[in-house]
């Protein structure tokens, strides 16, 4: 009854991010399976406009296969997935980042396919939807518009958010390395931001796709929090997890912490492995139950 740890990537990422985790969980002998969300990984978009030397006004306009993706997509293909990995045992879903949205929204919907729930410093929504958050205190000190010399076209019309994460722009790579990967090596930071594909889709869900006391209150969950995250502040991350527990009081997150950025756990992802692994004792009693 070995568990398989399902892991499910963030914004503008895919499975690609998590090959050094994985590999640091097989050492220490646990399954996994890292999940390309739909229009991601090799379903993902790199046109001839985006090469160098670039092309911005061809980027700006060219389609992407991530054009209407929803959320809905993405919680169907996952549940595909929950569904094979379950069939060998007990499941401990795994979501980063924005990656946290899809997996709240899966386990609203089939609680049955998820041993435990675990969040990376990802969103949980409980009471506001996501876009709200960002005007809440917890958020004061995250510039959306820090962002905005690498956006690309107009969402609205490409039906798609692009960012340029290939600019040579000095001030867009100093946003982003602040935002990310603060603690990393230039040349990490790099390394890690060219693994990032440029489109991500719109959908962010709404006020059904928060976490439902009924159905995703059910699961045990745990929330690993990321003590030096600038770009989902720890303040932000603690109330996701107060939230959470009062929607759940009784079921509330087993909570841990790793010292680090946004990214510092992917590229480092031996202290992440070791406490993941914790969580394969504490998913045993539910499998069997």
């Amino acid at each position: 009854m070995q568990p398989t740890f399902v892991l499910v990537h963030g914004a503008f990422a895919n499975s690609f991010s998590f090959a050094p985790l994985q590999a640091e969980l097989g050492l220490l002998g646990h399954r996994s399976v890292a999940v390309d969300l739909p229009g991601h990984g090799f379903q993902a978009t790199f046109t001839h406009a985006y090469q160098a030397p670039q092309d911005p006004t061809g980027l700006a306009s060219a389609p992407g296969s991530i054009k209407g993706v929803t959320l809905a997509d993405n919680v169907a293909h996952l549940i595909g997935i929950l569904e094979r990995a379950k069939r060998n045992g007990p499941v401990i879903l795994v979501g980063h980042s924005r990656g946290g949205i899809t997996i709240t929204a899966a386990a609203n919907a089939r609680p049955d396919l998820i041993d435990r729930i675990v969040y990376v410093s990802a969103w949980c929504p409980v009471r506001l939807d996501v876009g709200d958050y960002y005007a809440e205190p917890e958020m004061a000190g995250v510039d959306p518009a820090a962002f905005a010399s690498a956006l690309v076209g107009n969402p609205a019309e490409l039906g798609l958010l692009r960012v340029n994460f290939r600019t040579a722009n000095p001030e867009s790579l100093a946003a982003f390395k602040e935002a990310f990967f603060a603690d990393g090596t230039d040349e990490q930071f790099l390394t890690f931001l060219n693994t990032f594909q440029p489109d991500e889709n719109l959908d962010v869900g709404g006020s059904a796709d928060r976490a439902q006391a009924a159905t995703w209150g059910r699961i045990p969950k745990t929330y690993i929090r990321l003590a030096d995250d600038a770009s989902l502040p720890l303040a932000l991350q603690d109330r996701l997890i107060r939230e959470g527990d009062e929607l759940t009081p009784d079921n509330p997150y087993d909570v841990r912490t790793l010292a680090g950025s946004h990214l510092k756990w992917l590229v480092d992802p031996a202290p992440a492995a070791r406490a993941l692994g914790e969580l394969v004792t504490l998913a045993a009693p539910s499998a069997q139950a």
